[in-house]
């Protein structure tokens, strides 16, 4: 669901400014990321998911995470992406994503394509080898699932 998450082509790091694309997009109709400005770089947290609780009706927790004293935290909330800094006019590279479907962490960079359009990239090692996924802003709702 997560991997499904985040992902663009890589981008050469460069000090030119980009705008910060704060708000929630959505990924893959699964799960809404909150993207927002941490230390001049881009952060997100998981927001909304389509299946919050787990088949017993619990909240989903991170139960995939390599460290077990971190298995019981809720994935509402959950910051996923982290260290994205501005690679270019609306480019973002050098971050990092966090699937908590795998509890792995990859590499992550993104574009602005449009003011509603994020396209991501997340990879280990190169680009090449990555999954691109878009993101699609959204207004952030009170239905089931949002955190």
């Amino acid at each position: 669901m997560m991997l499904s998450a985040l992902m663009v082509l890589a981008v050469p790091g460069t000090s030119t400014a980009a705008a910060v694309p704060a708000g929630v997009w959505l990924i893959d109709e699964k799960a809404a990321v909150q993207i927002f400005d941490c230390s001049s770089q881009l952060c997100g947290r998981i927001l909304w998911m389509l299946t919050p609780r787990d088949p017993q009706g619990q909240i989903n927790r991170d139960r995939h995470n390599p460290d077990p004293a971190l298995r019981q935290r809720p994935l509402c909330g959950l910051t996923v992406l982290w260290g994205l800094r501005p690679a270019g006019p609306d480019r973002w590279g050098g971050g990092w994503f966090y699937n908590p479907d795998d509890g792995k962490t990859y590499r992550v960079s993104a574009e602005l394509r449009s003011a509603d359009l994020i396209v991501a990239r997340i990879y280990v090692g190169i680009p090449l080898f990555g999954e691109t996924k878009t993101l699609v802003r959204v207004a952030h709702g009170t239905s089931e699932g949002w955190c």
